[in-house]
């Protein structure tokens, strides 16, 4: 017997390939009557960047705002746009939006862990040097440190890409 999954994690660096992953997470919620968290994981700013005044406790605040105000417009739409493939409810099965900053691959299996989710969902647009070439560097981090089930999201073919409008 497989383990129910009742809370997906979707980990999100608002890249078009992402976005489209969202998609997979949204299938699977409907499928399994489960909830999505949705995470942004921000990298920390550089400690010479705060000692310089150039990034202020206001400005780290002002974007992180920024970017849950741009996350939650952008998941109406796009849940329409998803709506039209997978049927609704889109935007009723998202519990939760996060933006948190801290390096991503840590940031998804911490959140996964502290959130209880049951499963993964990532996308990747394979950057780096021949290792990573066909798996990005985040998700082969999360995919080999966790015992959850992962669901790696490829690449979108050229055709598609230019029919999936990102977050």
């Amino acid at each position: 017997m497989n383990p129910q999954i009742k809370k997906i994690l979707y980990a999100t660096d608002l890249s078009k390939n992402s976005s489209y992953a969202f998609l997979y997470a949204i299938d699977m919620a409907k499928r399994h009557d489960a909830r999505v968290v949705v995470l942004h994981a921000v990298e920390p700013i550089p400690a010479y960047a705060e000692v310089y005044g150039v990034i202020t406790d206001e400005f780290k605040k002002k974007q992180r705002e920024e970017i849950i105000e741009s996350l939650k417009e952008n998941l109406q739409g796009f849940c329409r746009k998803a709506e039209s493939q997978i049927g609704p409810p889109c935007v009723e099965l998202v519990s939760k939006i996060l933006i948190l900053v801290g390096y991503p691959a840590e940031t998804i299996l911490n959140t996964a862990d502290e959130e209880g989710c049951d499963a993964i969902v990532i996308g990747t647009h394979g950057k780096g040097f021949l290792s990573h070439t066909f798996l990005g560097s985040v998700s082969n981090a999360v995919l080999h440190r966790t015992r959850k089930p992962v669901f790696i999201i490829p690449l979108l073919s050229e055709e598609m890409a230019m029919d999936w409008d990102g977050f």
